[in-house]
């Protein structure tokens, strides 16, 4: 499905990626994974891997809404902008919500891209 827009809610555990158009949604669901072992950094590895999943998730959409807790939203931010800049490029907005059904999250979103393309004076594809 080649889609235009989508909206990933995350937390440090779990991310739902939405890919929709005007009639589709295609939902992929992320889990982070735990190494539980005693090696110093190891946490972050695993943090950077679930990120890193996300992010290939997303490849080949043009805008990307991200969703979630604050301090999720944060440190997502801050791996892409230092570890994939390129996709960074995609992510048009940030914005704390709590845990939304699908459909909630996919209307929240398709809201945000009306008003975020109007205001960049892009035609909203359909």
């Amino acid at each position: 499905m080649t889609t235009f827009h989508a909206v990933v809610w995350l937390d440090h555990q779990q991310a739902k990626v939405l890919q929709f158009d005007a009639e589709h949604v295609q939902a992929e669901k992320i889990k982070s994974h735990s190494h539980h072992t005693k090696q110093h950094a190891s946490a972050v590895r695993t943090e950077h891997e679930f990120f890193g999943e996300v992010v290939d998730a997303l490849t080949g959409i043009v805008e990307v809404l991200v969703v979630g807790s604050s301090t999720a939203q944060s440190d997502f931010k801050h791996y892409v902008e230092k570890h994939r800049p390129q996709a960074a490029k995609a992510i048009v907005g940030y914005e704390t919500v709590d845990h939304p059904t699908e459909n909630q999250l996919i209307a929240f979103a398709r809201k945000y891209f009306v008003k975020h393309d109007r205001m960049a004076g892009v035609p909203t594809p359909t």
